[in-house]
């Protein structure tokens, strides 16, 4: 039997293969993922008779099995989509649900199942509105004695239910509109009776947002001219409320604090102005987007940005509009040229213009408003050199750690640096050691950096220092910065003074309540999150690795230093697996192809004539998942170092990529030998 299985399975996956238009290309099978988020609901029959209808369901499930749990031995399977009934006796029971994807791999779940014939007691329901998701009310129910419930929203001309979920679940349901309903909760289990629970509830509508904007990626002071953004440096002095006479119109303006995070916002926009400081223009000819972020809750459907320009003293402007998701963040990346294709000059921007649609209704909330262009270097995603960006270390009684991110709220970062103060030395503190090289770092500069702390007024030193030992340390002044929030994230600036242009400064000393001594204790803990310099540090790993079919990837020490000093590089080995066994290199940050389609990377092959694919893909699971052109390169040199390129042309600069895919020589069985080995370094873009 157990053959014959296998057999089916191996002409199943040939079906599907001999089916798929690109027959070159069996990536796909890797990356299909077992079952996740298995369980199913139960319909009752509210005759006594114990009659359950079990519906299982799963994310990439292609068949069920469904263990009934009462002591029958055979379970039924199911397909996707699909239900059971099967008769209970009164009791508890629990339920397996085993959950199979078309490859054959198998995940399982348990759940509860109570079947009385008492009618439902003990009811106790929780209605709430959701804090993130506007007119979305959430439910739960709970009761002895009963299997499932179904809510009645109380909207005008709804007289069914509009949801059902099992005890203990939870249903979430949008409303089309804020307001008052007369809502019910009714339990129900085997038996005839039912209980309910009957109130009126205030839908509410979410009229600001609740989380920040996504972060800014980080981009060479060259490539960004800032307007609004607390990741870069703004233009100096831009007026953000000039009101150009708009108050007449009810419109009104403010600059709104989430949680320190702060951003603009325009009440009942009709138009608003944002106007530079007097005589400054700013030349934005050479950057290719305008960006900018904008929230609303629903009353402004549109945003129509106009570029004003001043050129010789002829004023000039040209509108671009946008339209615009209620309840959510709006990226905006407006091409530079559709305001230049409408015959604007953007030699001298001296205003914007910001104008709401409808008029003077809507409500709006702009932040990170900057112009760029593809990096003159490198961006966030690249070059991955294998090297280490960073190491810590803390001194007489410091404690520094990277850690899941324990303080969301205002901070959405997964990781962040942690740093307590023990109790050791009044200047116990801690070092973060730039791997490679140094920090660059300016006379003047300003590092900005998200700080949590347990209460206001704490002090935080920063200094940096090069790698010569005490006494001839060569270091900048320090300086200090002081918490104004209690329990919350804010941004903190220091100013830099003391810096030497041709000192290499490899260590930056940060120092909690310097000339105090700490405890150890939560009042001597904070977190500290993406330090804005020249190295941008946000403690986010930069790229994790994978591997499929026998592939196999990992960082090593570079055992092939000629033609390639670095100290680490990637090794790639294709063993006996698949033909398409290779590696994935997923990056946190999404790799951009905005004017750089082009990739070269250092390999070091043992043969001549090695072949090397080269695939981008999205984070979305199989069959779902988006993917670029394969781009194959092929080594013309034996064990040496050299550069191939790959030429991406024509990829898709919307989609988000998270994963760069590697083959070697695929369509061939690797052994896992030499032969079958090689060294990477130094991906880039360009």
């Amino acid at each position: 039997m157990k053959k014959i299985k296998n057999i089916y399975k191996t002409l199943l996956i040939l079906i599907i293969i001999s089916a798929c238009k690109d027959i070159d290309s069996l990536d796909f099978l890797e990356s299909i993922p077992p079952p996740t988020n298995i369980s199913a609901t139960y319909s009752v029959t509210q005759d006594n008779t114990g009659l359950v209808t079990i519906t299982p369901v799963a994310d990439g499930a292609n068949s069920f099995k469904v263990y009934y749990g009462d002591g029958t031995t055979t379970p039924v399977e199911v397909k996707i989509g699909g239900s059971t009934q099967h008769t209970y006796a009164e009791g508890t029971y629990t339920l397996k649900i085993e959950a199979i994807n078309i490859k054959g791999d198998k995940a399982e779940a348990t759940q509860e199942l109570v079947v009385s014939f008492k009618a439902p007691q003990n009811l106790v329901t929780t209605i709430e509105n959701d804090p993130g998701t506007s007119k979305q009310v959430n439910i739960t129910a709970k009761a002895d004695f009963a299997t499932m419930f179904e809510f009645h929203s109380g909207e005008t001309g709804v007289t069914q239910p509009v949801a059902t979920a099992n005890i203990g679940s939870t249903i979430n349901y949008k409303y089309a509109a804020p307001g008052s309903y007369d809502v019910k909760v009714i339990v129900k289990g085997a038996a005839i009776a039912t209980t309910e629970h009957a109130e009126t509830f205030t839908v509410t509508e979410i009229l600001q947002p609740t989380v920040s904007a996504p972060a800014p990626p980080t981009r060479a002071s060259a490539d960004v001219i800032s307007i609004y953004s607390s990741a870069y440096t703004d233009v100096v002095g831009t007026n953000y409320f000039p009101d150009w006479g708009q108050a007449s119109q009810g419109s009104s303006w403010a600059e709104f604090d989430l949680s320190g995070d702060k951003m603009l916002q325009y009440v009942k926009l009709s138009y608003q102005g944002i106007a530079l400081k007097d005589g400054t223009s700013i030349d934005v000819s050479s950057m290719e987007f305008l960006h900018i972020d904008v929230w609303t809750s629903g009353d402004a459907t549109h945003l129509e940005t106009s570029l004003i320009n001043n050129a010789s003293g002829t004023t000039s402007e040209k509108p671009v509009t946008k339209s615009l998701t209620a309840g959510k963040w709006t990226s905006l990346d407006i091409p530079m040229k559709e305001y230049t294709d409408q015959g604007l000059t953007v030699t001298e921007i001296f205003q914007m213009k910001l104008v709401g649609t409808p008029w003077a209704t809507g409500t709006v909330f702009i932040d990170n408003i900057y112009f760029y262009k593809s990096p003159s270097v490198a961006n966030s995603a690249t070059p991955i050199d294998f090297e280490a960006p960073y190491t810590l270390s803390a001194f007489d009684g410091g404690n520094t750690s990277v850690v899941a991110n324990p303080k969301t709220t205002g901070n959405s970062s997964s990781m962040v640096l942690k740093l307590i103060k023990d109790a050791g030395q009044v200047w116990a503190g801690s070092k973060v050691t730039a791997a490679n090289g140094s920090f660059s770092i300016a006379e003047g500069a300003t590092v900005t950096a998200k700080v949590w702390s347990p209460r206001s007024g704490l002090k935080l030193l920063m200094k940096f220092e090069d790698a010569t030992p005490w006494p001839n340390t060569k270091a900048t002044a320090e300086i200090t910065a002081t918490t104004t929030v209690t329990g919350g994230w804010e941004t903190l600036s220091f100013t830099l003074t003391g810096v030497d242009a041709a000192t290499n400064y490899n260590n930056m000393v940060l120092i909690m309540d310097n000339g105090t001594q700490g405890d150890g204790t939560d009042n001597f803990t904070i977190y500290i999150d993406d330090i804005s310099l020249a190295s941008y540090l946000d403690f986010e790993p930069k790229f994790t690795l994978s591997s499929f079919d026998g592939g196999d990837i990992s960082v090593i020490a570079n055992p092939q230093t000629t033609g390639n000093s670095t100290a680490m590089v990637a090794q790639l080995v294709k063993k006996a697996g698949q033909v398409w066994a290779g590696s994935k290199i997923t990056v946190s940050q999404k790799f951009s192809f905005v004017g750089q389609n082009k990739v070269k990377v250092k390999v070091w092959s043992p043969r001549v004539g090695l072949n090397l694919l080269m695939k981008f893909e999205d984070a979305t699971p199989w069959p779902n998942t988006a993917a670029s052109a394969e781009v194959t390169a092929t080594t013309t040199v034996a064990n040496t170092w050299e550069e191939l390129t790959f030429d991406f042309t024509g990829i898709s600069t919307t989609i988000d990529f998270y994963n760069l895919v590697l083959i070697m020589d695929n369509g061939t069985q690797g052994d896992g030998s030499a032969n079958y080995t090689i060294y990477l370094d130094d991906i880039t873009q360009f």
